[in-house]
């Protein structure tokens, strides 16, 4: 089981780059970064701490940062065409060397789609139009030319070049929803991503399995990918976002049913493992249970 970390958007970059090339020296596999402009919040609740531009960061990361792959927790569709995206991870796989992992998603978060007058369409217009945006995608970064005349997003005869250093660029999918996204993840997914403990992975993971079956497709070719908040040592925060650990003995259990699922990578959010020296010391002993 490959084991990343995820540097959240709202520190500085100075941070997120410590945390990046720790993970690089000590064995890691993989840091992930989220695509959002702030954070998410209700109206009337401060909205004004800093988040960074996830693209502007996967690229200075895969220039900063050797050996581990680079990947995106998701780009949200709504943000960018299409067509942009798949230029954007392009060159990103170029810069990393072939490192980059493109990962796409729905798009979710209401008030930034509100403060920036970007539509967030009801959820089935909202996958209808991903479903035509990874099409663009995976022509322009498979082919030399790529026409989609769809109800959302038109392209033709388009190029896209430099294509990626990876032949495939592996391709994320974020999605839970068991009827459509999950589908989706079937039919067009290198990777799966989802928030979870391994009780819910395992079912969602299974859901998977048989969208599969219905499409004809192997689900040993999907990388099946989660995260959870986590604690290494300490008292369990209050929330409805899926926690792991609090003490180590907890967190090696936790890992170990993610392990026994079959779960290919196990994304850690750095959100509780302190800041500074502190975090790096988690992050060791992160690995420590997860390679021991």
């Amino acid at each position: 089981m490959r084991l990343s970390i995820w540097p959240g958007a709202g520190q500085s970059f100075a941070g997120v780059l410590e945390t990046a090339r720790h993970a690089a020296e000590t064995g890691w596999d993989g840091v992930w970064f989220a695509d959002h402009f702030m954070p998410n919040v209700d109206p009337g609740q401060d909205d004004t701490w800093p988040v960074l531009e996830c693209g502007s960061v996967v690229a200075a990361l895969a220039a900063a940062v050797p050996r581990v792959r680079i990947g995106t927790l998701v780009y949200g569709m709504t943000y960018r065409h299409p067509a942009v995206l798949a230029n954007m991870a392009a060159t990103v796989d170029q810069i990393s060397g072939g490192r980059f992992v493109f990962g796409v998603g729905a798009g979710w978060q209401i008030n930034e789609h509100q403060q920036y007058g970007i539509e967030l369409p009801p959820l089935k217009q909202r996958i209808d139009r991903f479903v035509e945006g990874v099409k663009v995608l995976r022509g322009l970064l498979n082919d030399s030319r790529t026409t989609v005349d769809g109800d959302y997003y038109q392209v033709t005869d388009a190029v896209c070049e430099p294509k990626p250093v990876q032949q495939p660029l592996p391709l994320m999918i974020g999605a839970k929803g068991e009827k459509r996204m999950l589908r989706v993840v079937a039919e067009y997914a290198d990777e799966w991503n989802c928030w979870g403990r391994p009780e819910l992975v395992a079912h969602k993971s299974a859901v998977l399995d048989s969208h599969c079956a219905a499409v004809g497709r192997d689900p040993k070719a999907i990388a099946r990918t989660a995260q959870a908040l986590t604690v290494v040592d300490g008292p369990v925060p209050e929330t409805t976002t899926p926690v792991i650990g609090g003490s180590p003995a907890k967190l090696a259990d936790d890992v170990a049913a993610y392990a026994a699922l079959g779960l290919t990578e196990l994304i850690i959010p750095d959100a509780y493992l302190g800041t500074g020296a502190d975090r790096l010391r988690a992050m060791d002993t992160i690995r420590e249970i997860v390679t021991s």
